[in-house]
């Protein structure tokens, strides 16, 4: 069957070994990769007139707003615990500029335009069978985001302590050009940064050797949430809905409406 018309929602029944079952996070990683595949074969090598992935039918994903969202302060209390962190600018740049887990740890150096300033999300990255792959942006084309100067400056101090780690590992440094990097270059695994932010939290709210407790505790939150906090902020303040949608990468302003309408309609969203 052609993969134009190959419905991938049966991929969720059946299309994993003997016949079982994969998730819908698994199907989109392979829609990714065959996609990136097939645009390699048009724009490339013009093996092909047109790519048909772009025809394939995708599962149906429900859009599930976010119950409750982190208030500004209590985003500027996460970055603080952060601050001092290695990968802080990820969090900032997760925070500040509404980009996926996998398009940020995607970034390389060149996709930083530091005069605009602005950042040029190429694609995610994500793990398949323990291997790392690349795909194109969910709307298939690439997007420029703007950088507010608070920003360039955390990103320009991660520059500079990468610089350091290039430095003290000398021949053990492995280059591979990416923005966030272990202390050896090696390109950070995505599970990294959602457990390290949910550790983070967590020790907050539950100190260790009988410290303190907040009095007021931080809210749990995902790393996936961060990008919601961006979006409900930015709508809140009124900045119009067409606006917020296209550095989020929707494709449509309806999208953005449906996962965050609701948010702003409530008293917590109101109240911020």
């Amino acid at each position: 069957m052609p993969i134009g018309r190959l419905p991938l929602e049966q991929s969720l029944a059946s299309g994993g070994r003997n016949g079982a079952p994969l998730s819908r996070r698994t199907v989109d990683y392979v829609h990714a990769v065959l996609r990136k595949a097939l645009n390699d074969a048009v724009r490339s090598e013009q093996l092909l007139s047109s790519n048909p992935a772009e025809r394939a039918k995708r599962p149906r994903r429900e859009h599930r707003g976010p119950v409750d969202i982190w208030t500004a302060d209590e985003l500027r209390r996460f970055l603080d615990l952060m601050s001092d962190h290695r990968l802080f600018a990820f969090y900032r740049l997760a925070a500040y500029s509404g980009a996926r887990r996998g398009e940020l740890l995607n970034l390389r150096w060149p996709d930083v335009d530091w005069k605009a300033p602005a950042l040029r999300i190429r694609g995610p990255v994500g793990m398949v069978d323990g291997a790392r792959v690349e795909g194109t942006t969910k709307g298939g084309r690439e997007r420029v985001v703007s950088l507010d100067a608070g920003t360039v400056e955390v990103l320009r101090a991660h520059r500079r302590r990468q610089l350091e780690d290039l430095r003290l590992a000398g021949e053990s440094w492995v280059d591979t050009g990416h923005v966030f990097t272990t202390g050896f270059g090696q390109p950070i695994y995505p599970d990294t940064v959602s457990q390290l932010m949910a550790k983070t939290i967590k020790a907050y709210n539950e100190p260790a050797d009988d410290g303190d407790a907040p009095e007021v505790p931080l809210p749990h939150a995902r790393l996936h949430d961060l990008r919601h906090v961006h979006a409900t902020l930015l709508l809140v303040a009124g900045v119009p809905v067409h606006v917020v949608a296209d550095p989020l990468g929707h494709a449509d302003p309806s999208i953005t409406l449906r996962v965050y309408a609701h948010v702003i309609r409530s008293p917590r969203g109101r109240n911020r």
